[in-house]
Parts: structure tokens; sequence; C-alpha cells
């Protein structure tokens, strides 16, 4: 999410809407000029209210049938509303008397009609009618190719205007902007950078650097970048948000939760901000402070399948197990195919001693997600606890297959083959398990007190 400079329509503009309105309603005078009827359905344009802008443009035409700039206004309405083919129509019907938007126009409209070359050369020729403006006029170009999507040849355009004039930060924000969309972030981050020389007070400029940052998942650098923005404007929600997810990423949530608290003070959705802090401290495992802010989280968004589910872990972490299915059992009633919600209700019920109701759980989550290492493990053991040996092997040998560096899960499969008297696969297991834990011996014989020291360790 990049942000540009944006700039608001000017006091006169707003006085001009405010006269026409008024007629509308029945009061005021009823007469305008072209300039003025020309501002009028731009600003509707640009509000995207297309049917005020047609009335007040066919109002315009009414008082001055014959101005071909209403004429060109008409066009611009078509091509919004994406008639090209009538757009075009009109716009070859008007006289080319150097109307600077009735040139960009049919640049727009052949492009949109596929007539590329013939917008280029066009292009080209409005270049070399305005020498003296090349940049601002480059980057209207420009803006038409972006609108659509086409970022190789916008920034063909952009290139020309900043060869011109190389301090056009307007331009630069949409050169950095269509090198993000091309996934050119080394251009990108240059071309934030070249703005920030220019001016180092530009936010915009240094959010929309973190941004690039994050992305990269460099967040300390990330970090940096939020930070000179807040000092250009410490009330900038949005960069504190971002700041405050970039310090989560890096496992600094002491820090995330100063800004995550910061961000909540003025935050449209502070049941979100809660949230966030919830899990920051359930990432601390300060677990009572997490519950006191999932629980202001809930107050405020009760359906809110994340809050429930840390509600639930933070209550398995304190081993209030019956109080934590409570909120489990919620959230799954939001979200029945989420995974992570049966394996939470597996690990609650095997801390109530129900494991054959926890092994309906774990493997409903398997069902949906079959690539669980750790779940295939606790199915597994369930299962050697049943005495399903065979059944446990496959369990085991398949979180292996996901994940060969589980605690244990060599020794636990020797244990499982042992079991089903394959001892040559057995001391297989056990020789890998040694090598990553010394006391794996130690403990196979204590599973296996049966078991022939002499066979398996000579």
């Amino acid at each position: 999410m990049s942000r540009k400079l944006s700039y608001s329509v000017d006091d006169e503009s707003n006085d001009l809407i405010k006269r026409y309105e008024q007629f509308l309603e029945g009061n005021g005078s009823g007469y305008f000029d072209v300039e003025e009827l020309e501002s009028i359905v731009d600003f509707y344009l640009r509000k995207g209210r297309t049917k005020d802008s047609s009335g007040a443009l066919e109002f315009g035409l009414k008082l001055h049938p014959g101005s071909s700039v209403l004429k060109t206004k008409r066009a611009k309405i078509y091509l919004v509303v994406g008639d090209v083919q009538k757009a075009y129509r009109i716009l070859t019907s008007l006289s080319d008397t150097g109307d600077y938007e009735l040139k960009l126009l049919k640049v727009e409209a052949l492009s949109r009609l596929g007539r590329n070359k013939e917008a280029f050369m066009l292009c080209q020729n409005i270049l070399d009618d305005e020498l003296d403006d090349i940049d601002n006029v480059a980057l209207d170009l420009a803006f038409i190719y972006i609108a659509q999507l086409d970022f190789e040849t916008a920034i063909k355009f952009l290139k020309k205007g900043d060869k011109y004039n190389d301090k056009n930060v307007d331009l630069l924000f949409e050169l950095a902007f269509c090198y993000e969309q091309q996934i050119d972030n080394e251009k990108a981050i240059e071309t934030y950078n070249r703005i920030i020389n220019i001016d180092s007070y530009t936010s915009e400029a240094w959010f929309n650097l973190g941004q690039i940052y994050f992305s990269l998942q460099d967040f300390q650098n990330a970090i940096n970048a939020y930070d000179y923005a807040l000092a250009i404007n410490e009330d900038d929600t949005l960069t504190c948000l971002q700041k405050a997810h970039a310090h989560f990423q890096l496992g600094q949530y002491e820090q995330a939760v100063e800004s995550y608290i910061e961000y909540e003070k003025s935050a449209f959705d502070p049941w979100q901000a809660n949230l966030y802090i919830g899990e920051s401290y359930e990432k601390m495992e300060r677990y009572d402070e997490a519950i006191q802010y999932y629980t202001k989280s809930l107050d405020e968004q009760p359906e809110n399948y994340d809050a429930l589910t840390g509600m639930g872990i933070c209550l398995l972490e304190k081993e209030m197990f019956t109080e934590s299915l409570k909120y489990i059992h919620k959230a799954l009633e939001l979200q029945e195919d989420a995974p992570d919600a049966w394996v939470y209700l597996a690990e609650g019920l095997i801390g109530l001693d129900d494991p054959e109701k926890a092994l309906v759980a774990y493997l409903k989550s398997i069902t949906l997600d079959p690539d669980q290492p750790d779940t295939l493990m606790a199915i597994a053991n369930i299962c050697m606890d049943n005495g399903e040996y065979e059944t446990a092997l496959q369990y085991y040998l398949a979180a292996y297959d996901l994940d060969d560096t589980l605690e244990y899960v060599d020794l636990f499969i020797a244990v499982a083959f042992y079991k089903i008297n394959n001892i040559t696969a057995a001391k297989l297991y056990l020789k890998k398990a040694v090598a990553q834990n010394l006391d794996a011996t130690k403990l196979f014989f204590e599973i296996c007190p049966d078991a022939s020291e002499m066979d398996f360790l000579q």
C-alpha cells in the first residue's frame, strides 16, 4: 500500500460547486461561464459522480451550445463510463486548435481502442509541441497508461520527463509507483530516496520506502523509514501500525506493544489493535496480559476468530482446559474448517484426559491440512498409547517425511518398529536418534524395557 501526495480542491472550487448546487435547488443565479462549467464537470468526475457530471455538461451546452471545450468534456465522460467509440467520434469531430486536453483524450481513446502506434505517435507530437513543460506533459501522458495498467509505457514517458526536470517530485512518485507495480524494488527504493533527497520532509516517501522494505522482510530498515515518517507526522496512525507490525515480525514484542498502544489511541477499529497487543503478550508468554487484551477485543468484536483462539491458547498454557475449550468451540462455530482450531481443541481434550475425543479432533485437523508434522506426531502418540503400533508407525513416518528434525521422531519410530518386531529397522532409527540426542538409548530402554541391550548396542 503506497501513498502519494494528495491535493484537495481549493476554496474557490468549493464555492463554485456550492453556487451551482444552490442553483439546482432553485436558489441563486443560473449563469456560469464556460470555464466555470468545465470546473464543475471535472469536479463531479473526480468524485466518481458521472451522472451529476453529465447533468452539468448538458446544462452547460444549453448555455454555450458552440463550446468545443464542453464538447471535449462530453468525450471525457464517455471515456469514464467506458464508451470509447463514442468518445473517439466526438474527439475526431472537433478541430484540433492546440487544445491540450483534447490531445490527451485522443491518446487515451486510441490506446484503449488498441491503436497503440497511433497513440504513441500522438504522444510524441504532444511532447514536441510542449517543449517548455516536458516533465509535466510526460506526467500527464503517463497517467493515461497507468490507468490502463500499462506501467512499461508509463515508465518510458516518466523517464523522458525526468531527464527534462529531475526535481519533479510528483513525477518521481509516479515513477516509483510504476517500479513497485513491476516488482522492481531496487529502482523503487532508489526513486523514493531521490524524492527524500529533494525534500526530506516528504513523509509519504518515507512511508512508501518503509512499505517496500517491509515487503522484502527487511524489517529493521522498514522501522527506520517509518520512524522518519512519524518524526514528520507523529499523528500518522497507519505508519504507527506498520511500525508495530515490523517490530512484531522481528520478535521485538515489547516495542510492538508500545506502537500498537499508540495506534489504538486513534484507531478506527480498536478491537483489532487490542488483538495485536494480545498476540504480542502471548508471544512473550505473558498470558494474563494477553487475556486482558483479547477480552477487550472480544468485547468490541465478539465474532473475532483470532481473539477467540488467542484466548483459548492462553488458557491452555495456564492449564485452564475447561475454560479454554469454551473459546475454542466458539471459534469453530465461526470457522469450522480452521485446522489450527481443531488442534487447540485436541490439546484441550488431552489436558482433560480425553485422548479418544482428542484423536478425533486431530484427525479432523489433518483432513483439512495434511501438512502438519506436529499434529501427525500427536496422533501417532495416541495410537502408540492405545497399542496400535502399526498405525502409530504410519503417522510417525508421515511426520518424519514432512520434518525429520522433529524432537524424538527417530526415537519414536525406533520404538514403533520394535513393537512390531522389526528389529533391524528399530536399530537403524535408534542410531539416528542417538546421533541427535545421547539420551535416546536410555529413553528407548525405558519405553521398551524388555528389549535386549546386548542386541541393540552391539
